[in-house]
């Protein structure tokens, strides 16, 4: 094999103009925030320095995959795979995107070396004229030159001692300030089984850079070739897999753009219906304040009218009392003190004074009552364009005004539901217009008053109720309706249940010649015959009605119960015209 002496990747090449290194964060720790110290790159592709890796709290894992773990490229990455066994496995977690980092076995020491990390925190300290470089051989100066040929970092003394060197004497030197436009200066990368030779050579089958001495040892007849002629191979594969995910990147990236639009839109559209919600809570908030305070000014209004109502009404009865005192008084007095002539006298005034005292019409009970309700849940319109609730009433039901309707009042049948409506009143006979009084309906029979019939009461809001009941026999009922305890106007009533409605099982006709089809056999309640032996009716025939009426019963209203008896006497004639 013939070395070539041009390693593709170890150039010191200049970087274009206005062009700079990279990311800045390829030169700081994420964990200590300074420039990278011994940098290790972990499987997640985040560089990290030893020292902080080593801070990091361990934890065990169970690895089943068998062998070393093959997180390090100079250790165990290339060594053949043992059995599949279940052992105890050291992780870590990365600091910077908590991926599980499973440990080789070497710890962390084990794991590759970032040299790239480590030629960037080179730059990145000759761009801060040399301040944290020192010197590779004394490790004590700072560093003043750099040797090209062994890329290593010297001070003024031993570049002397360097140039002396009989071995040494012809390697290039270089300024540090001359180098602060490179892309590249990093140290040769040595061999860890064997420090003191570089890697320059790649091993095929193992997959892995070795020194010289690797060659002839442990790699012997392996296919093995410098670096720099395998890496375009290699190079290229790395750049398809590259490729295969790039476009992922882009698809991620304007994933994240959606979804960072999406929030934006979300925050702004829920921002939008955060206002639109003040808005509406505040304008319902000040239409409940405005209908509170019309309700608290119409509750005031009632309590000046009542009041007033019953200062008037106090105050006849008060001054009536007094006139009535003063002609007791003056009476008994007359009576018990006066002269037969002094009552005689006096008695014309007297009794006209009382007789009309007397016919002075009052009430004795207060023309007003205490009755005020608030109906939270009745509605009470609009206020600022805002359906609101909440009504005050005055109204109290007078069982006394109170109206009973319907077609099925007095009358009923058995087996058949009767129904019949309460209109609640007040005591100027007005409408309730609301619901919720306490109704109580009893349907007895009067010969069985130990059986009354179930009843429902519905109540249909608007001051009226619909009352139902079914009676099982025909007969009398009694039926009381009472609110608050005291009858209904017309409380209560009887209902006369007869038998359940019998339906016609006739035709309704002109005549029963018409209905027949000319049958001559056919006849008719209605007893009407025609000559040439019809036994049933025709128009203008002796014994037709003139009008059309049933043919079972005779009735002439279309709309009626069936009176006919029925019976095995019936003709067979009549039973087959009843039949059509």
């Amino acid at each position: 094999m013939a070395e070539n002496r041009k390693p593709l990747l170890g150039f010191v090449g200049k970087l274009p103009s206005g062009t700079t290194l990279g990311n800045s964060g390829k030169t700081h720790c994420p964990l200590c925030m300074g420039l990278f110290k011994a940098p290790r790159l972990l499987p997640c592709l985040h560089t990290v320095c030893t020292t902080c890796l080593e801070q990091l709290e361990p934890f065990s894992v169970v690895d089943i995959r068998g062998g070393e773990s093959d997180t390090s490229s100079e250790g165990s990455l290339f060594q053949e795979l043992k059995p599949r066994t279940l052992q105890p496995q050291i992780g870590i977690l990365c600091p910077v995107c908590d991926a599980q980092v499973d440990l080789p076995m070497g710890g962390v020491k084990a794991l590759t070396i970032d040299h790239l990390a480590m030629n960037d925190v080179m730059l990145e300290s000759l761009r801060g004229e040399g301040q944290g470089l020192v010197c590779d051989l004394c490790s004590d100066r700072e560093v003043e030159k750099r040797c090209q040929t062994c890329k290593a970092n010297l001070c003024h003394f031993c570049c002397q001692a360097h140039r002396r060197q009989k071995k040494t004497t012809y390697h290039t030197m270089v300024d540090l300030k001359d180098l602060k436009g490179c892309s590249r200066i990093g140290k040769p990368i040595l061999c860890p089984a064997h420090p003191a030779e570089e890697l320059r050579l790649f091993c095929e089958l193992c997959d892995r850079p070795v020194c010289r001495d690797c060659v002839v040892g442990e790699h012997r007849e392996h296919p093995c070739d410098f670096t720099s002629n395998v890496i375009h191979k290699h190079g290229d594969s790395v750049r398809e897999l590259l490729k295969g995910t790039q476009p992922h990147v882009q698809a991620l990236e304007e994933a994240l753009a959606q979804i960072k639009g999406t929030n934006s839109a979300l925050q702004a559209r829920v921002e939008a219906v955060a206002n639109d919600v003040r808005s509406f809570s505040e304008g319902y908030i000040k239409a409940i304040e405005e209908h509170r305070d019309k309700l608290l000014q119409q509750l005031e209004d009632i309590r000046v009218q009542k009041e007033n109502s019953l200062q008037l009404q106090k105050a006849q009865l008060e001054q009536l009392l007094e006139d009535m005192r003063t002609g007791v008084e003056f009476t008994e007095h007359l009576l018990t003190s006066g002269s037969d002539l002094e009552i005689l006298i006096t008695k014309g005034v007297v009794v006209e004074r009382l007789t009309k005292l007397n016919k002075v019409e009052y009430s004795a009970h207060p023309g007003v009552t205490e009755k005020i309700a608030f109906s939270p849940k009745e509605k009470a319109g609009l206020c600022r364009g805002y359906e609101v609730y909440g009504a005050i009433s005055t109204k109290e039901v007078d069982p006394a005004k109170c109206v009973l309707q319907g077609e099925d009042l007095y009358r009923a049948r058995e087996k058949q539901t009767a129904f019949f409506t309460l209109l609640c009143k007040d005591a100027a006979g007005e409408n309730m217009g609301k619901g919720g009084d306490n109704i109580q309906v009893a349907v007895v029979p009067k010969d069985k008053k130990d059986s009354p019939v179930k009843t429902m009461v519905h109540d249909n809001k608007d001051g009226t109720y619909c009352v139902s009941y079914t009676p099982k026999d025909p007969g009398v009922y009694t039926v009381w309706v009472c609110v608050k305890e005291r009858h209904v106007q017309g409380s209560p009533f009887t209902v006369t249940v007869r038998k359940r409605h019998r339906s016609h099982p006739g035709v309704f006709h002109c005549c029963t010649f018409c209905s027949s089809g000319g049958q001559k056999t056919a006849r008719c309640a209605c007893g009407g015959t025609m000559p040439g032996g019809y036994l049933g009716c025709g128009h203008g025939h002796k014994g037709h009605p003139g009008r059309p009426h049933w043919s079972c019963c005779g009735k002439f209203t279309e709309k009626s119960e069936c009176t006919w008896a029925g019976g095995q006497s019936a003709p067979r004639s009549l039973l087959r015209t009843v039949a059509l």
